[in-house]
């Protein structure tokens, strides 16, 4: 994607040719700023701190983070405390715990000498495959935005515009570039369908309201901002046409595990006759789980709910606390939305019915897992 007309993705190598380069996702959308690591413990931070964040660029970091590991020390011991260190970041996405798989799998069985350049280029492919991945999610995508789109033509010839709500942020911010809800919508603004996107807020880190209206605003999709109550409302006055979110974790029975609030705008979105579709790579599918009751939910930091971060008048970047001294906060970061509220599963492979038998019919290699 570009920013200020320049093509960005989200992690890259510095010029160094060594040094992993992110964005600053804590500084968005006021400040564009890009960091260097060069530890895997800056890795672990970042992951851990939300500069980075999104469960495909949460895998790539972790990727990445390996590389680093293995250019300061290449040992089995190292190796071991790198892997574990970076694992425990984050415990909800499971892009994370497959990327460290993945790197594991390539460096165990190499000499320590060799490790660190065959890390760098196995996180560069991580990196490249979730690009590819979320194009074709992209791809996939339009066509549903596209007959969904005619149809509401069809029935209303006087609409002019076509109304998407999506809740949190799942895009080219949230993977290495294009995203994963965001992609369709990317794609089909681009073929010409006049798109408006109704953007969650998301509270409490507002990932709706600073990054994924940065995204929009940058590539020039119309959109507008709405607290994350407006859109049962907005659903029943027909004003969304779709709903369309990303997903840190799906299980084998097509459950799918979101930023909290996403449970919510199925549930409204099913009570209006409204397609909920949920993107994501196979990289977030979790074949180990048959259920999204199984999936570790992460509770964060509960100053996250009760303090908020902005721009003042004078242009100075200020937190703020927001609810009285001495009151508790609970800041659950994820819930689960059951398959059933599901319309369909976008995935690089094509699009599916949220269901064992509809992810198997998509991923055949994975029949015995799926089973088991």
């Amino acid at each position: 994607m570009k920013i200020g007309g320049r093509p960005y993705r989200t992690i890259w190598l510095a010029e160094d040719g060594w040094r992993v380069r992110i964005i600053d996702q804590t500084r968005l959308p006021f400040e564009f700023v890009c960091v260097d690591l060069a530890t895997v413990e800056e890795a672990a931070h970042t992951i851990r701190a939300m500069l980075v964040r999104g469960a495909p660029l949460i895998g790539a970091t972790a990727a990445y983070g390996m590389a680093l590991a293995m250019r300061a020390d290449p040992s089995d011991a190292h190796l071991a405390s790198a892997q574990a260190l970076l694992r425990a970041t984050r415990p909800t996405a499971v892009n994370l715990m497959w990327a460290l798989d993945e790197m594991l799998g390539q460096l165990t069985p190499v000499k320590p000498a060799e490790r660190a350049a065959l890390a760098y280029r196995h996180a560069a492919q991580i990196s490249d495959n979730d690009v590819a991945q979320c194009r074709a999610i992209g791809e996939h995508g339009h066509h549903i935005i596209a007959r969904l789109w005619a149809s509401a033509q069809q029935q209303n010839p006087a609409i002019k515009v076509f109304n998407i709500l999506t809740h949190c942020n799942a895009g080219w911010l949230a993977t290495v570039d294009w995203g994963t809800a965001l992609a369709p919508i990317y794609v089909a603004h681009d073929a010409g369908i006049p798109l408006h996107v109704w953007v969650d807020e998301t509270r409490p880190r507002n990932q709706g309201a600073s990054l994924t209206a940065f995204e929009l605003k940058s590539h020039g999709v119309p959109h507008t901002v709405i607290a994350d109550n407006t859109g049962g409302h907005l659903m029943q006055h027909d004003h969304v046409h779709m709903a369309i979110v990303g997903s840190d974790r799906t299980t084998a029975n097509g459950d799918v595990c979101n930023k909290v609030g996403t449970y919510l705008k199925a549930l409204a979105a099913h009570d209006n006759g409204i397609p909920f579709y949920v993107a994501l790579p196979s990289t977030t599918i979790d074949w180990t789980l048959k259920s999204g009751r199984d999936i570790p939910i992460e509770e964060r930091d509960a100053r996250e709910v009760t303090h908020i971060a902005g721009r003042t008048a004078a242009g100075a970047m200020e937190t703020v606390q927001i609810v009285p001294d001495g009151s508790k906060a609970l800041n659950i970061g994820f819930d689960v939305t059951p398959a059933r509220y599901v319309t369909g599963l976008i995935t690089e492979r094509g699009v599916c019915k949220a269901s064992r038998e509809g992810l198997v019919g998509l991923y055949p290699e994975r029949t015995r897992e799926a089973a088991e």
